[in-house]
């Protein structure tokens, strides 16, 4: 059953964060309901729409940043007192807006996340729970990885809520009291939770940084995992998920909210998972999503808050009239109303902006002017992408991006990506230089672009900084710069086992360092581990690789280290960068070895299917044209061999595929280069001189040819 949904703008704030935005319960059944949202401004806005206008219940005075906003309540009672998160600071609001608590958590860090039930105050900072009781402290617990998102489930009819964490390691924490009771994998880092029964239940939906949706079914000692929707097609990392009854068949539906301006409805059949219903794309990232009914009475509608303050709803409501030919379409009287409200408001928009304008040409122009740099957030993530093993650069600002600038110092591969659509251009780069670039590239955005997402692969074994320069279309011109960590393993990704039947290398470390000091290597080396050393004496951490499938597994404690992978040329990479950051501290290594010939085989094996995949593309791809022109010479491709047409008929597919893998055969031929270096540095043997030779084996490539070459 399809789903009609038409969108209407309601009101703009400021810029929000992850879930600031609720729904106030109904007075009656088929009233409209109130809209809470908080911003960055520290401005908690209340309104309700009357007659198709928005009306503002209470405004609060600026402040600090609002990063959470979540509804509370006696149990049993509507749930309509307002809490949000300021800082380490929780302050609660009346429906009307009075405020009747303001309570300092007492914690270093800002809460990032918060969850309230009855008389219980759940509140997150980076890594630290705090559970309250009428605002006394109760349970505390501390995490391995960083927390993203809280919610609490209630198995079994239990009257004690049980918390619930979703942590960066693609784990969510169940906890008992201070301690954690089990722990449940999910398929990515989960970027938030919501129970999909607002009255309670132990049924908790989970979103993930990488687009993937699931749903827990969470049990005393442990969780029954009930369903797992991928993101088939590459969607964007979701941000708020919730559950309404939008089709009024009895059964909540799935509403979802994606940091690519995804909105997704998803009804449930007789199937257990959930399939798609609706999609809309808007413009930014959606930060928080609710379903309910907003704006006209008996009309349902999911309503969202974007990262610029908008406040959208996609309601059941026809928008639009529609008449035939020699008809009319009348407006209501309503609608006249507020067609005539609008022009004088845009009238009065357009005046502010040319008296506006003339003040700034005054001022600038008189000898006391000072010029004033124009403040603007900028939104971004740079997280690595497990299907293509690139990284995903995404930037997001409240005001029209104008150009970006991209500068990196080590090399790395641009990709292209559907959804952008600015022009780019290159610079000629040094790269010889003492602190030359390796890239140069700029961005020039199309009008009222706010949002851009970029695409980066990176080498293994090369480290360094990548940097983005943004500038808005704001007077006078200002620029941002971001930095991004590229690491010396930067294709590693967490996981949390590895196969132990693999022929594996070795690498130990012993010297005289704390946890701390061989911990804050491994963050240099990989990414996806904690900045903050994990408790307890010793430490392990399982990765693979996400383009070759290898793996590593990560041992440590205080004077000790073991560094376990199936691929040589990992080791070869921790080697270099661990005594090098060793003897920067002028700390001695005991380094040993423990090399598998076994595994050199085990990854030739490994890469063989991809370099033959990139071998016949770039032979077919090499075809092509010369095809073209014989089809075009004859007339038809009637005479061509059954080989030769498949690759006329799939040309469109094949250069689309190629143009989106530059460089990926050379990157191949690249890591089985290093490889041949690694095996025999480890022997103490240079074969340098002996890569050319390889090069003419990988240029006829033939599996078993290679195997005996590297023997």
């Amino acid at each position: 059953m399809e789903i009609h949904l038409n969108r209407v703008d309601y009101i703009q704030v400021g810029v929000t964060s992850q879930k600031t935005m609720r729904l106030l319960p109904s007075s009656g059944k088929k009233a409209t309901q109130k809209v809470a949202v908080a911003d960055h401004d520290g401005i908690l806005t209340c309104f309700a729409m009357k007659k198709g206008e928005p009306l503002p219940v209470f405004k609060t005075l600026p402040g600090r940043r609002v990063s959470r906003l979540d509804l509370g309540g006696a149990l049993g009672t509507p749930q309509e007192k307002i809490f949000v998160c300021c800082g380490s600071e929780v302050r609660g609001f009346t429906k009307k807006g009075k405020q009747f608590l303001t309570f300092e958590a007492n914690l270093t860090e800002s809460i990032n996340a918060m969850h309230v039930s009855g008389a219980d105050l759940f509140v997150c900072a980076s890594y630290v729970y705090n559970h309250y009781c009428d605002c006394k402290d109760q349970d505390y617990f501390l995490s391995g990885d960083k927390i993203n998102d809280i919610t609490c489930a209630s198995p079994g009819n239990q009257a004690q809520p049980v918390p619930v964490l979703a942590c960066q390691d693609r784990v969510l924490r169940v906890l008992k009291g201070s301690e954690l009771a089990y722990e449940v994998e999910v398929p990515g880092p989960p970027s938030v939770l919501e129970l999909y029964n607002k009255d309670g239940g132990d049924q908790v939906l989970y979103g993930t940084t990488d687009g993937k949706i699931g749903s827990v079914k969470i049990g005393e000692t442990s969780a029954v995992t009930q369903w797992e929707i991928d993101s088939d097609r590459k969607k964007g990392g979701v941000l708020c998920v919730d559950s309404f009854d939008l089709l009024g068949d009895g059964v909540d539906d799935l509403l979802v909210g994606r940091d690519d301006g995804a909105v997704e409805v998803y009804g449930f059949d007789a199937s257990r998972e959930p399939t798609l219903r609706f999609e809309h794309v808007l413009s930014e990232s959606v930060t928080s999503i609710q379903g309910g009914c907003v704006g006209k009475e008996a009309y349902d509608e999911v309503v969202t808050a974007t990262y610029t303050g908008w406040v959208t709803g996609l309601t059941t409501e026809t928008q639009k009239a529609e008449a035939g030919p020699g008809d009319e379409v009348r407006m209501s009287k309503e609608t006249q109303s507020k067609v005539a409200a609008l022009r004088a408001e845009l009238e009065q928009l357009q005046l502010k902006v040319v008296q506006g304008r003339e003040k700034h040409q005054q001022t600038s122009q008189s000898s006391t002017a000072v010029s004033a740099v124009p403040v603007f957030s900028i939104n971004d993530k740079f997280t690595l992408c497990q299907d293509d093993a690139s990284y995903s650069l995404t930037l997001e600002v409240q005001t029209a991006i104008d150009n970006l600038l991209l500068q990196s110092d080590v090399p790395i591969d641009l990709l292209d990506v559907d959804k952008n659509s600015s022009v780019v251009s290159f610079s000629e780069c040094d790269s010889q230089q003492p602190n030359g670039n390796f890239l140069l590239a700029t961005y020039r955005c199309q009008a009222n672009m706010t949002r851009l997402e970029l695409k980066v692969r990176s080498i293994e074994g090369q480290y360094g900084t990548l940097q983005a320069y943004v500038t808005p279309r704001l007077q006078p011109r200002t620029c941002q710069v971001r930095r991004y960590q590229i690491k010396p393993l930067s294709l590693h990704q967490r996981t949390h086992s590895v196969d132990q039947d693999r022929p594996m290398s070795r690498l130990s470390l012993v010297g005289q360092f704390s946890l701390a000091e061989i911990h804050s290597w491994v963050v240099f080396c990989l990414p996806e581990v904690p900045e903050k050393t994990p408790a307890g004496d010793s430490v392990t951490f399982h990765f693979h690789n996400t383009f070759l499938g290898t793996q590593l597994e990560a041992s440590y404690c205080k004077g000790e280290g073991h560094f376990r992978s199936d691929n040589i040329s990992t080791i070869s990479i921790l080697t270099d960068v661990l005594s090098k950051e060793a003897t920067q501290r002028k700390i001695n290594l005991n380094i040993s070895y423990d090399i598998n010939d076994e595994s050199v085989s085990h990854t030739l094996k490994m890469i063989h299917p991809k370099l033959e995949h990139q071998l016949l593309l770039a032979k077919k791809v090499q075809l092509i044209d010369a095809l073209k022109e014989l089809q075009v010479h004859e007339g038809n491709a009637d005479f061509l061999i059954p080989e030769y047409r498949s690759i006329l008929d799939e040309s469109p597919h094949l250069l689309e595929e190629y143009k989106k893998q530059p460089a990926h055969l050379e990157r191949l031929y690249g890591m089985i280069t290093d490889l041949f270096i690694d095996k025999f540095k480890f022997k103490g043997q240079n074969v340098k001189s002996k890569v050319s030779s390889l090069l003419e084996i990988l240029d006829n490539y033939d599996l078993n040819s290679l195997l005996n070459f590297f023997q």
